[in-house]
């Protein structure tokens, strides 16, 4: 039976045998500059690129408006078009310019009044307006139809009370907007888009980079030394965790700083939430080297296992609720989509911990299982 002093000496050896691994892959790491532009720089041009270059609100749409018979009321209603920021409105005679333009992608919609608007708004006789919506992008275009309809409401509205009469509706609605008061696409679209980044630095990086080293013959070179297992992974793991969360650290900045996005909760849970989904991330990326041990199969399986999945079914942009049931299921195996969800919450509810701990237990169980997958794929005998 070995006493503790035969112990010392080992767990001394160990732990320099994996205090030489992390120095290997950060020297590594520093002098290999893809490494780093995927970290920092990769990071720095999608969030400017997502923060100022992609926008989900309908500003300043261009739209036809037609008055066929010119009064004081068709000028209010127009101007109420003007004075909106949703439209920018251009002026037709008739209504068969205006579909010709609608045609030909000069405007997105026709807002068309007919001969008997102003006789019917002060009769006080129903007065439909005509609209017609360009249908080619559905979602933008029923967007169109409820910005007009919401101009059409109000301007009723404040033609009743200038009149001193009171519009008659049967529900009055009153308008309580949570997490994300200004409807700006941009305060969801920018946290969401960490989980992308992390997916990045996390499974496509390290993938390849370990992929890198089979093809090299590096890795069989280390195998052969008296270094174990587990202190390889490690050695492997740490550094480009801490690689991880740099890149983190720079995104959440511009997040806040430069993008003025609000950060509700808990800097710390923050950084809790996303090192276990960097975890989850540097387990898929070594399992996709250890498995494929070549980079440019190593690359391809990252891009449609990791990334793609992580842009696409994770909830960043598009809603997961209108996907089919099938799609929905499989969006349950996307680790994207729990930290997605965690960084919304954070970012604009704030510490909701149901919410937190839930999607936090769904990373935790998939960190371990992928880097336990890992150690069980990964041993000394040269295959």
């Amino acid at each position: 039976m070995k006493s503790a002093t035969d112990r010392q000496p080992r767990h001394s050896a160990r732990l320099m045998r994996l205090k030489g691994m992390i120095r290997k892959e950060t020297l590594q790491i520093l002098r290999d500059p893809s490494s780093i532009a995927i970290a920092f720089v990769l990071p720095l041009i999608l969030l400017l690129i997502f923060g100022y270059g992609v926008s989900l609100d309908a500003l300043h749409v261009p739209v036809a408006v037609v008055v066929e018979n010119p009064s004081a009321e068709t000028e209010s209603f127009t101007a109420a078009f003007s004075r909106s920021p949703y439209f920018q409105p251009a002026y037709y005679r008739t209504i068969q310019e205006a579909e010709e333009s609608l045609r030909q992608g000069e405007v997105l919609g026709i807002v068309w009044l007919r001969q008997n608007f102003s006789k019917g708004i002060l009769s006080g006789m129903d007065t439909p307006i005509g609209v017609i919506v360009n249908g080619v992008d559905a979602n933008y275009g029923r967007i169109i139809e409820g910005y007009v309809q919401g101009v059409w409401g109000n301007w009723l509205s404040e033609f009743a009370g200038s009149r001193g009469k009171t519009l008659a509706v049967p529900v009055q609605l009153e308008q309580r907007i949570w997490f994300n008061a200004s409807f700006r696409s941009r305060d969801y679209l920018v946290p969401g888009l960490l989980a992308v980044i992390m997916t990045l630095i996390g499974a496509l990086l390290t993938a390849l980079v370990v992929a890198r080293e089979w093809e090299r013959g590096t890795m069989e070179s280390l195998l052969a030394t008296p270094v174990e297992v587990s202190e390889i992974l490690l050695g492997k793991l740490i550094p480009y965790f801490l690689l991880g969360m740099g890149g983190l650290l720079l995104s959440v900045a511009m997040t806040v700083w430069l993008f003025d996005v609000p950060l509700r909760g808990s800097f710390l849970v923050l950084l809790g939430v996303s090192s276990l989904f960097l975890l989850a991330a540097l387990g898929m990326g070594l399992l996709i080297s250890t498995v494929s041990k070549n980079q440019f199969v190593a690359g391809q399986v990252a891009i449609i296992t990791t990334f793609l999945p992580a842009f696409i079914l994770s909830g960043f942009i598009f809603d997961i609720g209108s996907m089919a049931l099938p799609i929905r299921i499989l969006t349950h195996l996307i680790a994207a989509r729990y930290f997605v969800a965690l960084l919304q919450t954070l970012f604009l509810a704030g510490n909701v911990w149901p919410v937190i701990l839930a999607n936090s237990l769904a990373l935790l169980i998939m960190a371990a299982f992928f880097l336990g997958m890992v150690r069980r794929r990964t041993n000394k005998r040269i295959q």
